[in-house]
């Protein structure tokens, strides 16, 4: 482990160039200068040992990864173009060398992937692995950034990705401890690293119909869909229509060999790192020609609460502040 901040410096240094476009001042001063001449996102989101994941399993690399991940998915959820991000970490004693260049190396080879400069960030000593990161986004080729609570009744919800399938890894993963011989190794590798979907979302924004904008509304899925939805909708509600064939077939197998039903599974997901999106009836067939991947999964509608296959959702997904079996 790096014996002064000095060094460590030197360790991002070289994981992290300090240049990108848009970025006037990078590292080295009170504050990174950002040219944006638009609306600019910003987001948090903090990755703490044992409470989101556990080193008994995950790599150091899977560590950086899954860091910048999940705050990158909130841009992903906005139609937001990445533009930087900042790193803070806490680091306890038996954080060594050989752990930090690699959890770094697994961070640095997504944010490469995403262009997106790392600009500055901060540093502790502490009892636990802690990574907080902010990313930074701007609106992408389309000029629009996609909200919440923009939907209305009638109009269609679209899937970009899987749900389950990240709980289904978490559940085999607990379970299997410091095994690595997986038996559900797509359900392991969505929830040790997930990817964000920054180009899909970036998609969804650019698809215009002759009435304008097809996409009314967006939202990334990381707490699942029964927790996210009713954030995504506001005062409307959903009618859902989900089936076994429709889940990623992991999904399907894994919760059925455990004796739940693999639908309601799948609405509680979480960690999902998929996007929700609306749009009106009328303009979806453009929205289904433009991203193949997104699937329809229901609509929205006037009375609250989400009902899935016409039954009413009661549970809900995860909540970090929930007492043990409430959520």
């Amino acid at each position: 482990m790096p014996t002064s901040e000095q060094e460590f410096l030197r360790v991002i240094d070289r994981h992290f160039p300090n240049h990108g476009s848009g970025l006037l001042l990078g590292r080295g001063d009170d504050c990174a200068i950002i040219d944006t001449g638009s609306p600019f996102c910003v987001s948090t989101d903090i990755f703490v040992e044992d409470v989101h994941f556990r080193r008994e399993y995950f790599s150091a690399a899977d560590i950086g990864h899954k860091a910048l991940a999940a705050a990158a998915s909130d841009l992903a959820g906005m139609a937001a173009q990445p533009v930087g991000f900042a790193l803070s970490l806490m680091l306890p004693d038996d954080v060594g060398d050989v752990f930090l260049d690699e959890m770094l190396g697994g961070m640095a080879a997504l944010a490469n992937s995403l262009k997106m400069p790392l600009v500055g960030g901060d540093l502790s000593r502490g009892p636990k692995l802690a990574l907080d990161v902010v990313v930074f986004g701007k609106p992408g080729p389309s000029g629009r950034l996609l909200r919440r609570n923009a939907a209305q009744p009638g109009d269609a919800l679209l899937l970009v990705g899987e749900v389950g399938l990240a709980r289904a890894g978490l559940m085999e993963l607990e379970h299997m401890a410091c095994s690595e011989a997986h038996s559900w190794p797509g359900a392991v590798a969505a929830h040790l690293r997930p990817e964000p979907r920054i180009a899909e979302g970036l998609a969804l924004a650019q698809i215009e119909t002759p009435d304008g904008p097809a996409v009314s509304g967006l939202m990334d899925v990381s707490d699942g869909l029964a927790r996210d939805l009713p954030r995504f909708l506001g005062q409307f509600g959903a009618e859902l229509t989900l089936r076994r064939k429709d889940l990623h077939p992991e999904v399907a197998a894994f919760f059925t060999a455990h004796g739940e039903d693999p639908v309601e599974a799948a609405v509680l997901g979480g960690e999902d790192y998929a996007l929700i999106a609306s749009a009106e009836q009328k303009k979806l067939p453009m929205v289904l020609a433009a991203l193949p991947q997104a699937r329809v999964i229901g609509r929205v509608s006037a009375e609250p609460g989400l009902r899935l296959n016409s039954g009413l959702v009661l549970r809900q997904g995860f909540d970090h502040f929930a007492k043990p079996g409430k959520g």
